[in-house]
């Protein structure tokens, strides 16, 4: 079996049970499995990118979506706080302090009274983390604008088009299978 039969229709759903394929081209269903197959190989780059690249950084996956975050309002020129850091990881004041503290004790960020708000921490990547970021992942990461900048203007608002209505499709809304807890 080869690794990308997982995302042939025709091996996944022979009997047509998710997907009624009845009426449509055989070339069409071919083409549109070999899109499912070139995004399931687009996934498993990214995942391989994203291990490889916590595993140098030596941090998980939401210290490295920390530090993203991070860098942007640097960028932006915005004062990163921990309230900031909280929202836009989606998770608890209590594992924000727990992800500062171990950010901290591994050299990557400061924390600083706020400049402007007494109660508040100021949270900076330290130059090395960014310089280390910018030059392994966000280098690596960064080569998808060019597969984006050889397209044409047309290509590109195809393939927004495609995925913004892939992710409408597959996003959750109140599915019952989906709100059992564990």
């Amino acid at each position: 079996m080869r690794k990308d039969d997982v995302y042939d229709i025709d091996l996944s759903d022979p009997t047509h049970i998710l997907v009624d394929r009845g009426g449509m081209d055989p070339a069409d269903v071919r083409q549109i499995t070999e899109l499912m197959m070139s995004l399931g190989r687009l996934r498993e780059a990214e995942e391989h990118l994203s291990e490889v690249s916590r595993r140098y950084m030596r941090l998980n996956e939401t210290d490295m979506r920390a530090l993203h975050y991070l860098i942007v309002c640097e960028n932006k020129k915005v004062i990163a706080t921990p309230g900031g850091i909280s929202d836009h990881l989606d998770i608890s004041s209590a594992s924000t302090t727990k992800l500062l503290d171990r950010l901290e004790r591994g050299g990557h960020i400061v924390r600083e009274p706020h400049p402007t708000d007494r109660r508040a921490l100021a949270i900076s990547i330290t130059p090395e983390t960014h310089r280390a970021a910018m030059e392994t992942v966000g280098r690596q990461q960064s080569k998808r604008f060019y597969a984006a900048a050889r397209l044409s203007t047309a290509e590109r608002d195809v393939v927004i088009r495609f995925l913004q209505d892939m992710t409408a499709e597959i996003t959750l809304h109140d599915e019952a299978w989906a709100q059992q807890e564990d």
